[in-house]
């Protein structure tokens, strides 16, 4: 069958096998490598170890694995390529009880993939064995790695390389971009877009990164981001003069964005974007009536005050004053 086994290719798919489950490392260990009790049998670090470098108890692992989803354990000694792209037949229950599998994906599930995607390049940075401005795997090969067909692959590389987390060049290939810190917000991000009935406990997330934004964001000391914030604060009071609410409700968001950047954590940046795009998308009309507008103008207003003052806890405590303010303007589904 094929190429002849080697037990050196165990670590390779082991990671293999995960990638086809859809699973992280840690809820890998919790589903198929915990005790009697349910307890975990070893921690994520030497379960990360057993993928990358291989150790004394990958074999213990890997017996306990076939075992639990009924599999041949010998066939973890097979090429990597030829695993991957027969692991539908050597699991084929367990895979589907997992979760959707190459086939889903390539039929459309494009947000888990790029969620598998984005997550298998972010291991790949956090050991090394990627950094900003490397030339990643071709889509032939990432298509064997994580189970799914090529064109899948091809769709969602277009995707992420809009995203900005990575750079298709045509005719050399896909590279990674000088922000590799996206890789660690956008599977964060996914996991909000994927759980939108949630709004209540994504509110509160949004509420605590916000506050938390306001008040690092009065130590700013980049002229840049700060001239940016001064030109929305200015442009959210010239758009409620004018009556143009669509223009302010527009800026408002842009405001809050400000000074997220100004907090000069690009986590807490990033993460504020991607909730805020989510509200958006999932609240009802907005703002009520004239009065809260000129209310929330106010409000930002008082906002910026502060931090141009750099009084950073009374920022943070106008902001939550808006924040709490802001949940009876909005109509969340």
């Amino acid at each position: 069958m094929g190429e002849e086994r080697n037990p050196a290719y165990k670590k390779d798919n082991l990671r293999l096998l995960r990638h086809h489950l859809g699973l992280t490392q840690r809820e890998l260990i919790d589903r198929y490598l915990t005790d009697g009790e349910g307890k975990a049998s070893m921690s994520l670090a030497t379960y990360s170890n057993l993928e990358s470098k291989g150790g004394a108890r990958l074999n213990e692992t890997l017996l306990t694995l076939a075992e639990k989803l009924a599999a041949d354990p010998m066939m973890f000694s097979m090429p990597p390529e030829q695993f991957a792209e027969q692991i539908e037949v050597l699991l084929p229950g367990p895979a589907a009880e997992a979760g959707p599998g190459p086939a889903a994906a390539a039929q459309g599930s494009i947000d888990r993939l790029l969620n598998r995607l984005t997550m298998y390049f972010a291991e790949q940075i956090l050991e090394k064995k990627l950094k900003k401005g490397d030339k990643i795997e071709s889509d032939r090969v990432l298509a064997a790695k994580l189970g799914v067909g090529r064109s899948a692959i091809r769709e969602a590389l277009k995707v992420l390389d809009v995203m900005g987390m990575i750079s298709i060049r045509p005719g050399q290939g896909s590279y990674i971009s000088s922000r590799e810190e996206n890789f660690f917000i956008i599977p964060l991000s996914w996991t909000l877009f994927l759980n939108v009935d949630q709004v209540d406990s994504i509110l509160l997330v949004r509420n605590l990164l916000e506050v938390k934004a306001a008040e690092l964001a009065a130590g700013c000391r980049d002229e840049e981001k700060l001239q940016r914030l001064h030109d929305s604060s200015s442009r959210l009071r010239s758009t409620y003069m004018q009556r143009d609410y669509r223009a302010f409700l527009e800026e408002d968001i842009q405001f809050h964005l400000c000074i997220a950047e100004c907090s000069e954590n690009p986590v807490i940046y990033g993460m504020i974007q991607s909730i805020r795009n989510l509200l958006k998308h999932v609240s009802g009309t907005g703002m009520a009536d004239e009065t809260q507008l000129l209310e929330i103008n106010g409000e930002h207003q008082r906002i910026y005050g502060l931090l141009i003052v750099r009084d950073g806890a009374g920022a943070a405590q106008a902001m939550q004053e808006h924040l709490d303010n802001a949940m009876g303007r909005y109509n969340f589904q």
